[in-house]
């Protein structure tokens, strides 16, 4: 999608769409709104009074201008309650609409910032979340139909926003700089979420982040399993071996040109990347089996934040991991009773070959602590219990830190991706001991999500650590006002916000 910024009024635009706002509980529009009710001759004064027209957040409501305007056409997007507005609420509005749109067909339409006036909003944040909510709206995956199938309609190809001030269009273009950036980014990670897997093979991916990373400047590396294997990484290794397809540690890092990375804050992030989850011995049922291609949300969020921070060039030296591989039943595949050691000497045993995960992320954040970093940070789909717990909207967040704990949940509110803090309850590390190894790789029936926390903090060294567990909000089930069923790219802006913060300090 193509975002363009220009100065003009709404009442004067010539486009096949406009969409204007309206908050809940509002009788007489203001604004952008308030002009084109005056253009329409009280249509949308009268709208509001019969109760056609509410202002609820995710409701919109399209008008014909028959001749009255330039625009042919009218959307209203409802902004919900006044008192309980925010980025997060604007950038809702700005998807809902987008996504109507796409429905309606219509390949180019124009609207304002949302939020400035009685909302309350910066401009900056304003732009920022019309430019990522109208992306993340818009987006849809259909790579695989045919032209002549049921696409649904066809892509948004255009956005103009509209800024009648000369003086707040400099900011409106910074905002939708990096709106824009962020909301491209997610939904890159949410295509890489929704391919499947016999296309999205770990070699596959890897040769995808290479290509986006470059484009960006973005530094990348890419260890095949014979260098993991001179690092001593048995347990990625021992993961990767049931399958056919090769294993990729794909290595990103970014800091700006021209400067000296030690001076600036170090920020790892390490995201589990499975691009198909069979269980391996352990074998999963094969009822849902098929959704398990979204096991490598945590490596695409973690890439799309890695691409965002590149493209806007943030002083900050960041650092992704994503450790990619297949778990796949093989002749050669781990069983379960097998003991495998990590990067760092530590010896497991594997209860369940369906706790893969973990192995996985183990040498990763292993290999985090060659970058001495100030925090590290993993992410990944990493338990069915965390659902069980949180259900279908939160994430559960790890960490033992406060400052890092505070950070991210400052970010994810900004961003609108909800997590809650949860317990890393040291005592339940006995629930992960065993006579044969350092540690077994599952701690039972209770607590699952906890002690699959407290597995991977015994590799993350010592520095603050946090561990973002998205198994239940990697994947959308069903479509809403907002988004699509399939891939959410959860986390990707999270992170990005939180490296945003950091160099900003």
């Amino acid at each position: 999608m193509q975002i363009n910024v220009k100065q003009g009024q709404l009442q004067q635009e010539s486009t096949e769409l406009l969409v204007v706002n309206l908050f809940e509980g509002v009788t007489e529009p203001g604004g952008a709104l308030k002009a084109v009710d005056n253009a329409l001759s009280g249509l949308v004064t009268q709208l509001i009074a019969a109760g056609d027209v509410t202002g609820k957040l995710g409701s919109t409501h399209l008008l014909y201008t028959n001749g009255a305007l330039p625009a042919r056409r009218v959307l209203i997007t409802g902004l919900g309650k006044e008192a309980e507005f925010s980025v997060s609420v604007a950038r809702k509005a700005a998807a809902a609409a987008a996504r109507r749109v796409r429905e309606l067909g219509v390949s180019a339409y124009s609207t304002v910032v949302h939020g400035v006036g009685r909302g309350g909003l910066s401009v900056i944040n304003a732009a920022e979340a019309l430019a990522e909510g109208s992306l993340l709206g818009g987006y849809k995956f259909a790579s695989y139909k045919r032209a002549g199938d049921d696409k649904s309609s066809p892509e948004i190809s255009e956005l103009t926003v509209l800024e009648a001030d000369a003086a707040k269009l400099d900011d409106v273009r910074a905002g939708v700089t990096v709106g824009q950036a962020v909301g491209e980014n997610a939904n890159w990670a949410r295509d890489q979420v929704n391919e499947p897997a016999n296309y999205l093979t770990p070699r596959e991916l890897a040769r995808r982040v290479r290509e986006q990373a470059e484009r960006v400047g973005l530094q990348v590396q890419v260890l095949d399993e014979a260098e993991m294997a001179e690092l001593g990484a048995g347990s990625f290794l021992g993961i990767a071996r049931g399958s056919d397809e090769e294993g990729q540690f794909i290595v990103l890092e970014h800091y700006p040109k021209d400067v000296d990375p030690a001076s600036l804050p170090t920020i790892v992030f390490v995201g589990k990347a499975i691009t198909f989850d069979t269980g391996g011995i352990s074998l999963k049922p094969g009822e849902n089996m098929w959704k398990m291609k979204d096991d490598m949300g945590g490596g695409a969020a973690t890439a799309g934040a890695l691409l965002a921070a590149a493209r806007l060039n943030l002083p900050v030296h960041a650092v992704g991991l994503i450790p990619a591989t297949e778990n796949m039943p093989g002749g050669d595949a781990i069983k379960p009773s097998d003991v495998v050691t990590a990067i760092n000497g530590k010896t497991m045993e594997i209860i369940s070959t369906d706790a893969e995960g973990r192995q996985v992320m183990a040498d990763a954040l292993c290999y985090a602590q060659r970058y001495n970093p100030d925090a590290v940070l993993d992410i990944a789909t990493l338990t069915g219990a965390i659902g069980i717990a949180l259900g279908p909207d939160l994430a559960g967040l790890f960490c033992d830190d406060d400052d890092l704990r505070g950070r991210l949940l400052a970010a994810s509110e900004f961003m609108g991706e909800p997590m809650w803090p949860m317990p890393v309850w040291k005592p339940y590390r006995r629930l992960i001991d065993t006579d044969v190894a350092d540690m077994k790789n599952t701690g039972g029936r209770y607590g699952g999500a906890i002690t699959a926390a407290i597995f991977l903090r015994e590799f993350a060294g010592e520095q603050p650590w946090a561990h973002l567990d998205i198994a239940s909000t990697a994947y959308q089930e069903a479509n809403d006002a907002f988004s699509v069923r399939g891939g959410t790219g959860f986390g990707m802006r999270t992170l990005f916000e939180l490296l945003r913060g950091y160099a900003a300090q």
